[in-house]
């Protein structure tokens, strides 16, 4: 009796582990955006003068992460309570154009995954009108995805969030204006978020040693491996499993989230969201909205990249 009580206990602690690291979908009711709203800051970190206007951009051609509609709320409802930002939000690729850019303060690409066949997201969508040729598809993706570097370049600001460092994977003059391109993901699990520098003023709003999470470990390429931008949060390599079969890094660390000073405007990279659950989590919810008054350029900070 005793060893059928013993391997109860582990089958249902290895069931809880399982679930632990394989979250369910959960639905955007109102339950959920009351709970979010009672864990979410009183009031923004960072003193600002008005609010300012942040367009979170949605769209998506490639994978579709069920989070999706979770984040977009998320950053509502962090707007509305902090009384920081007035959030408008689209799928539209018209939001891209010059005109519709310079409306707002910040962009937040929340999850914009591209199709793996170019990896290009506004390719993928322009393409679905059949009488364009390949050529005129290709300039008016290209004429989109500059307008966004000049965008920054003159002063705006964007956050990527999880996938939306997928939305131009192959594109270098992307992947130079927001630190990397995404390579690959490894299965779910949990694992240790750790600081690289808790004095930072972006990363005060999370615990110093760092916080254990649920999630799929990023792993980047292009212009990841030229380390320009300045750190945030990153895992240790050897702690996760599940690496590429001849990519594994045994040593070293791999950043989580970063920061990226161009021209005059700033990028920033979150890759912990594939889950809503990561938003149940109060600290969480206030590095959120200090990244959205970073890219905003509401508060000034060290942007030295790691690089130099």
């Amino acid at each position: 009796m005793k060893k059928i009580i013993i391997y109860g206990i582990v089958f249902l602690a290895s069931v809880n582990l399982a679930l632990a690291q394989n979250p369910t979908e959960i639905p955007l009711d109102q339950a959920w955006k009351d709970k979010i709203t009672e864990l979410a800051p009183k009031k923004a970190n960072f003193p600002f003068k008005k609010k300012k206007k942040i367009l979170v951009f949605s769209l998506h051609t490639g994978f579709w992460h069920w989070v999706n509609p979770h984040t977009q709320a998320m950053i509502e409802i962090l707007a509305e309570k902090s009384g920081a930002f007035d959030v408008t939000t689209s799928t539209d690729i018209a939001m891209m154009e010059k005109d519709k850019l310079k409306e707002f303060d910040a962009v937040v690409f929340n999850n914009t995954n591209s199709k793996p066949q170019y990896r290009n997201l506004f390719v993928d969508k322009i393409s679905e009108n059949t009488s364009l040729d390949s050529a005129t598809v290709w300039a008016e993706a290209d004429k989109l995805e500059n307008n966004i570097i000049e965008y920054v370049k003159k002063g705006g600001g964007i956050l990527l969030v999880h996938g939306g460092d997928t939305m131009f994977n192959n594109s270098m003059k992307f992947s130079k204006l927001t630190g990397g391109s995404f390579d690959y993901h490894t299965k779910q699990q949990a694992f240790q978020v750790r600081i690289e520098d808790p004095t930072h003023p972006l990363t005060k709003s999370l615990p110093a040693d760092g916080y254990n999470h649920v999630d799929e470990p990023y792993f980047y390429k292009n212009a990841y491996d030229e380390l320009d931008f300045h750190p945030l949060t990153y895992f240790n390599n050897a702690e996760i499993e599940g690496q590429k079969e001849g990519q594994e890094k045994t040593s070293g660390k791999t950043y989580v989230s970063w920061i990226r000073k161009d021209g005059k405007g700033r990028a920033m990279y979150i890759s912990t969201s594939h889950n809503a659950q990561s938003f149940e989590n109060s600290a969480i919810l206030a590095y959120f909205l200090d990244a959205l008054q970073y890219v905003a350029g509401d508060v000034k900070v060290d942007e030295t990249p790691i690089g130099n």
